[in-house]
């Protein structure tokens, strides 16, 4: 596989992180979308907001392009301080705009992507010694990093109303009874014992 492949079917599993991710966020309304769903505050909309903040960082300041508009993007500034703060929407920022902010880092990440060769070197600041990287392992480390965030989104959307699926034109999903599933995966698991009777043996 020549250069061009590589390149083409990395940045295309990227693409689809991202549709992936942002389509988890459809059809919510602004607090179902900020609700935090787990003990570490995880929520949908933050989800965008980190993703973006992750593709503003290694497509551009790590191969010396800057974010145009950083005015948007307040929050990066202060990742020292609040290091939180792009996992979270404030008051002020709406679904929409977020969502719309992170198609306009995605379009600038691509120009990255899609004007260095792979072998292109760059170097992520915040990695301290082991910062020398190159465009293929930066794609690597992003798309990684971006499919694990889709799949939390997943997981958070499947909690608040059962919506499930990889896509929207191919969701990935076998049609089964649900309910008589979890019950016989619940009766399998109840055959062996929890926390309490483990203390026991």
């Amino acid at each position: 596989m020549d250069e061009d492949e590589v390149r083409a079917t990395l940045h295309r599993y990227l693409r689809d992180a991202r549709e992936a991710l942002l389509w988890k966020t459809e059809g919510l309304s602004e607090r179902a979308l900020r609700t935090p769903r787990t003990s570490t505050g995880t929520n949908l909309l933050g989800l965008v907001k980190h993703a973006a903040s992750v593709e503003i960082g290694y497509f551009g300041e790590t191969f010396g392009r800057d974010w145009p508009t950083p005015e948007e993007t307040p929050w990066i500034a202060r990742l020292d301080e609040d290091p939180n703060a792009d996992f979270y929407a404030e008051a002020d920022e709406t679904a929409d705009g977020l969502r719309d902010l992170y198609r306009r880092v995605a379009e600038f990440a691509d120009e990255t992507i899609e004007s260095l060769p792979l072998r292109a070197p760059g170097r992520v600041p915040w990695w301290g010694d082991r910062g020398e990287v190159t465009l293929h392992r930066v794609l690597v480390h992003v798309l990684a990093d971006l499919e694990r965030h889709a799949g939390h989104a997943d997981i958070l959307r499947e909690e608040i109303d059962g919506e499930v699926g990889l896509q929207p034109s191919a969701t990935n999903i076998w049609p089964t009874d649900w309910d008589a599933y979890v019950d016989r995966l619940r009766g399998i698991a109840d055959r062996f014992p929890g926390p309490d009777e483990e203390d026991r043996t």
